[in-house]
This record gives structure tokens, C-alpha cells and sequence, in this order.
């Protein structure tokens, strides 16, 4: 009979799948403020002033400035959303992440958006049946979590790193000199 792989070190347990999906929403919304600065700076430095204009470079841009974004924050441990709900994210042995780990993380992310706006652009779907889409995607990408072994996202287990629980000490409170 094979050995069965050993149980995974409870601080290396996943924390719950409602838990990583409202830090996911409350990543967006961060990103929101992000988003805003960054085109805001692009449309500045590039003198644009119709939306469309210059539409797909500043696609790329977004693309770069939330890889920085991503990259410094995960190779630190955490965002601020991660800090919020009390996730952090290290390598398969519970380490942090190197930058490159973090990138490849990055880029294996996209597969929560990618495939769906993919097949949008093919089919050539309008918005609302996109939205479906999209957010059906990622539905099934979040529950396919359930099938991994430590609950861990798939983008997770191919990138070699997982989500963690992580709440650190609190300081220790100051002395009273006096009760009420």
C-alpha cells in the first residue's frame, strides 16, 4: 500500500474559500483606486482625451502596473486586502515569495479572466452575456479549489505557492496606572 503524502502543516492550511473570495472582491475594489491613478497618469503623459484612443497600450500598461503591483506586494506577503482578511501568501514549503514566483503567480492569475473574455472576443458576445460568462467562470475556477488536496486555488498549485491564514500577535497592551 502507498505511503499517503503527509497532512499539511496547519499553518499552511488554506483559509476558507467565502474568506479568499471576499478578499478577491475587496482586492477589486482597491484596484479601483489603482486603475484610476494609472490611467490618469497614462492619459496624462500621452496627451490622450477620447477613451478609445490609444485603447490597447493603455490595456498594456495596466497590465504592467498591476504586475508591479502584484509582484512587490506577494514577495512582501501580503496586499492590503490579504492584511484585511488575513491571508497571506508564501511558497509550497511556507516561505515567502521570491519576485519570480510571484510573477509567474501573476501571470497564472489571468486565468480567472482570461479565458472567458477570450472566447467574448471570438463569439463576439455582447456585454451582458459576457458578464454571465465571466462571472460563471469564475465561480467554477473558485470551486474547483474544493478538488485540491490543501483547498487551494488551481493558479495556486501550478504557480507552487498557496494562500495561508495569517493574523499576526497583537502588541501587548500598555500598562494602566489606573481602573475604572
Amino acid at each position: 500500500m502507498p505511503a499517503s503524502s503527509p497532512a499539511p502543516s496547519p499553518s499552511l492550511v488554506a483559509p476558507p474559500l467565502m474568506r479568499r473570495m471576499a478578499c478577491w472582491l475587496y482586492e477589486g475594489m482597491l484596484l479601483f483606486g489603482v486603475v484610476f491613478i494609472a490611467g490618469y497618469l497614462f492619459s496624462t503623459l500621452t496627451q490622450t482625451r477620447h477613451a478609445l484612443d490609444n485603447r490597447h497600450w493603455q490595456q498594456a500598461f495596466l497590465f504592467i502596473v498591476f504586475g508591479i503591483y502584484f509582484v512587490w506586494f506577494w514577495s512582501k506577503g501580503q496586499t492590503l486586502a490579504m492584511k484585511t482578511w488575513h491571508i497571506r501568501v508564501v511558497d509550497a514549503r511556507g516561505q515567502a515569495l521570491t519576485q519570480k514566483r510571484a510573477l509567474v503567480r501573476y501571470l497564472l492569475c489571468w486565468l480567472w479572466l482570461l479565458p472567458p473574455l477570450a472566447a467574448g472576443g471570438i463569439f463576439k458576445l455582447p456585454a451582458g452575456e459576457l458578464s454571465v460568462i465571466v462571472i460563471g467562470w469564475v465561480l467554477v475556477w473558485a470551486l474547483l479549489s474544493r478538488f485540491h488536496a490543501q483547498g487551494q486555488f488551481v493558479h495556486d498549485a501550478l504557480a507552487g505557492t498557496r494562500l495561508v491564514h495569517f493574523k499576526p500577535d497583537l502588541p501587548p497592551r500598555p500598562a494602566r496606572f489606573w481602573h475604572l
